[in-house]
């Protein structure tokens, strides 16, 4: 298992990110949240299988077709077991 939080920047607000990630996390059987920060980002913390997670990684780069991935900077957390779902947070 791996757990990790990533920040997305770029234009990731207002394009689907969230629900997009939501769909990709559910494909990969990920779980964890996201939502969108105030400075225009989109925070996601999420677990699963390392090359589940990693996959969702490489996804994140290039997000949904309206987005425009600038940065994802990822870091390693502990792995939580506390997730049963991926949701979208507000």
């Amino acid at each position: 298992m791996k757990a990790v939080k990533i920040s997305v920047r770029g234009k990731v607000q207002g394009v689907f990110f969230r629900a997009s990630a939501k769909h990709q996390a559910k494909s990969l059987s990920l779980v964890g949240w996201c939502r969108n920060e105030a400075d225009g980002s989109v925070l996601i913390n999420i677990e699963g299988k390392e090359q589940d997670v990693n996959d969702f990684i490489d996804w994140c780069s290039l997000g949904p077709e309206l987005s425009k991935v600038e940065e994802v900077m990822v870091e390693l957390i502990p792995v939580t077991q506390g997730f049963e779902d991926f949701e979208i947070r507000r």
